[in-house]
C-alpha cells in the first residue's frame, strides 16, 4: 500500500508539472478625456460591481485630452480599447489607414429626445440672438473637424452662413472656452457636459442653440478596438462588457442617484450639489443600458464629415461595428446569469 501511495503521489507531481499553467487575465486598457462624463473614468468606482476583473481580465483607465490623440496609442498597442468621438473613429479609419478597427460598444449620445444636448453659448449681454446674427463674429472651437465644431457649421450652414466666410473660427481648448467667451475673445463657445455645469458660465452666458437643433441624434463617443485583439481575447472582452453594462445600469438607478453622486464627489474632491441636479439624470447624456451604439446615427455623423469637405470619402460604418460581443454579455446581464 506504501508503494502504491507512493506511486500515485509521484503521479500527481508529474501532472502538476506538465499541466498548463493558469490564463493571465487579458490587459485592457480603456481611454476617457472628461472625467465622470466619461463613463471609463469611474466604471468601477462601487466596489464590487465588477465581477469578472483581476479574474479573466484586468481593467485600468486612462486619461487622454482629447480623442484624437488616442490614434496613434490604438495604432501602436498601448491602448486596448479608445473613446473615440466618430469624427476620430472616421480619422482613424480612413487617415491613418486601420482599416480594421471595429466599434464595439456605446459610450454617450447627443440629440436623444428628452436627455440633454450639448450648448453653444453666448454672453447673456451680447446682441447675437438668431444664428444669423453670428456673420462676422468669432467662433470658438475646441477642435476643427472636431465632434462639436461639425454641428456648429451644420448649423451655420442651414442658416444661409458660410463658416469659411461669414465667420472666423478659432481654435481654443474646452477648459478656455469660458474665459474666451468672458473675456470677449470670441463670440460663441461650444459647451458640453461638464463645463456647461459651471455655475460661474451660467450667470454669464446663455444658449443660443444646441448640438440636436443643429444635427439632431449624434452617436458622441463610443467604444473602439481592434478586429485582431477582438478575434484573440474575445471571452475576455466579452466578461468585460457584461461587467460594463452592470455598472452602467447600476450608476443610472435613480434608486443609486445619492450614492453615486456621492462617490463621484469624493473622488474629484467637488461638492455634491455640483452633480446632484444632473449626473445619470434626464440633465445628462443618454447612456444605452445594454451598451448599443446608434450606428444609424453614426453614419449620419459620419456623412456629415464627407459633406463639409473633412472627410475624403464615404466609410461603410456597419461594416466597421462588431456588435455581437456586446449583445453577447447583454444577453448574459437580461437573462440574469
Amino acid at each position: 500500500m506504501r508503494i502504491f501511495g507512493f506511486i500515485v503521489a509521484a503521479l500527481a507531481q508529474v501532472a502538476l508539472f506538465f499541466a498548463p499553467a493558469a490564463a493571465e487575465p487579458v490587459k485592457i486598457r480603456v481611454t476617457w478625456v472628461a472625467i465622470v462624463t466619461n463613463m471609463p473614468s469611474i466604471l468601477f468606482l462601487k466596489p464590487g460591481i465588477a465581477r469578472h476583473n483581476g479574474k479573466s481580465y484586468e481593467f485600468e483607465s486612462l486619461h487622454f485630452n482629447s480623442t484624437p490623440l488616442m490614434i496613434p496609442a490604438l495604432a501602436t498597442g498601448d491602448i486596448e480599447v479608445a473613446t473615440f468621438a466618430y469624427s476620430s473613429l472616421a480619422a482613424a479609419i480612413q487617415k491613418a489607414g486601420m482599416d480594421d478597427i471595429r466599434v464595439i460598444a456605446d459610450e454617450l449620445q447627443d440629440g436623444v429626445p428628452g436627455y440633454y444636448s450639448d450648448e453653444y453659448m453666448v454672453k447673456k449681454d451680447s446682441p447675437i440672438r438668431t444664428i444669423e446674427d453670428l456673420k462676422g463674429k468669432v467662433l470658438a472651437s475646441s477642435g476643427i473637424g472636431g465632434a462639436m465644431d461639425v454641428p456648429m457649421r451644420e448649423m451655420l450652414k442651414k442658416h444661409g452662413l458660410d463658416p469659411l466666410k461669414d465667420v472666423t473660427i478659432v481654435e481654443v481648448s474646452m477648459p478656455n472656452h469660458r474665459a474666451a467667451l468672458a473675456d470677449g475673445k470670441v463670440d460663441l463657445i461650444s459647451s458640453p457636459l461638464p463645463f456647461s455645469e459651471d455655475p460661474d458660465l451660467r450667470q454669464t452666458a446663455r444658449t443660443l442653440f444646441t448640438q440636436r437643433d443643429a444635427a439632431g441624434a449624434t452617436q458622441m463617443i463610443l467604444w473602439a478596438a481592434r478586429a485582431g485583439f477582438l478575434e484573440k481575447n474575445r471571452a475576455a472582452m466579452v466578461d468585460f462588457l457584461e461587467d460594463t453594462i452592470h455598472a452602467r445600469r447600476w450608476w443610472e438607478d435613480p434608486a443609486n442617484h445619492a450614492e453615486a453622486v456621492k462617490l463621484v464627489s469624493e473622488m474629484t474632491k467637488q461638492s455634491a450639489d455640483h452633480y446632484d441636479p444632473w449626473l445619470f439624470t434626464k440633465g445628462d447624456y443618454y447612456r444605452d443600458p445594454d451598451d448599443l451604439p446608434n450606428i444609424q446615427a453614426l453614419q449620419q455623423n459620419v456623412d456629415e464629415l464627407v459633406a463639409q469637405g473633412l472627410l475624403p470619402g464615404h466609410i461603410d460604418m456597419a461594416a466597421h461595428a462588431d456588435l455581437s460581443l456586446v449583445k453577447e454579455a447583454a444577453a448574459r446581464v437580461n437573462s440574469g446569469k
